[in-house]
């Protein structure tokens, strides 16, 4: 699959809302068919209107991320690397902060020498001018032995509209691997992590969600979580 490589650069750091759900197959269907005139796909998917996600998270000693999500806690954060299609030519570590209720996103590049160092949990040599994201996450990997504990990757199907700054994405055949080591080859053993027909649909927006978009995505049966890919992917995994 031919596409664009996604710049996490191009997405801002504001506070925003966001909703997740379970989600058939055919609720996904009835929904992307909705969209479709409503609001625009995603220029960065490929012809098909799907990219590729892999991260790599990371959790502390005592697994403190991973057990602040399952109390729901507020606030909280989590550390990943990213990649897109499985290449390493763009690589983006990010910091995800949830305070009361909305979720900001603070991300920078990684080159892939301080990616592999990250993947061996070894702490990267950086200088004072590092990212802010980066200097945190070297932080807590000195005092909180923060390292590297699964990979979580997915096929998406994302929409997007400037109207709220809305962004609704169709996340399929959400899987795992414990193989850190393979983060950054093409192919890599995963295992799926939900339900066979199971998916996520996430939706996204700043201050309010038009309302054809709002109607657009409402289905009986949707079933709302909180838990992140991270939080499954992790249990999956225990």
């Amino acid at each position: 699959m031919e596409s664009k490589v996604f710049d996490p650069s191009l997405m801002e750091n504001r506070f925003r809302h966001e909703f997740k759900y379970l989600a058939s197959l055919g609720q996904l269907k009835t929904i992307e068919v909705r969209l479709t005139g409503l609001i625009r796909p995603d220029p960065h998917a490929g012809p098909d209107g799907i990219y590729n996600i892999r991260s790599l998270y990371f959790d502390d000693f005592e697994d403190r991320y991973l057990m602040e999500n399952e109390a729901g806690t507020d606030p909280r954060e989590k550390f990943r690397i990213r990649i897109y299609n499985h290449s390493d030519s763009s690589i983006s570590l990010e910091l995800k902060k949830k305070v009361r209720e909305k979720t900001q996103k603070l991300s920078c590049p990684l080159t892939k020498e301080q990616c592999l160092s990250l993947m061996a949990g070894a702490v990267p040599e950086i200088g004072k001018d590092a990212p802010a994201v980066l200097q945190k996450l070297c932080l807590l990997m000195r005092t909180r032995l923060m390292r590297p504990k699964v990979i979580v990757e997915y096929d998406r199907t994302p929409y997007i509209s400037p109207l709220g700054n809305v962004r609704v994405t169709l996340d399929q055949n959400i899987r795992s691997s414990g193989r850190i080591d393979l983060f950054l080859e093409d192919q890599i053993p995963l295992r799926p992590i939900l339900p066979s027909g199971q998916h996520i649909l996430e939706v996204k927006y700043d201050e309010y969600l038009p309302d054809v978009v709002y109607r657009a995505v409402q289905l009986p049966g949707l079933q709302r979580t909180s838990f992140s890919k991270y939080y499954l992917c992790r249990r999956y995994h225990l």
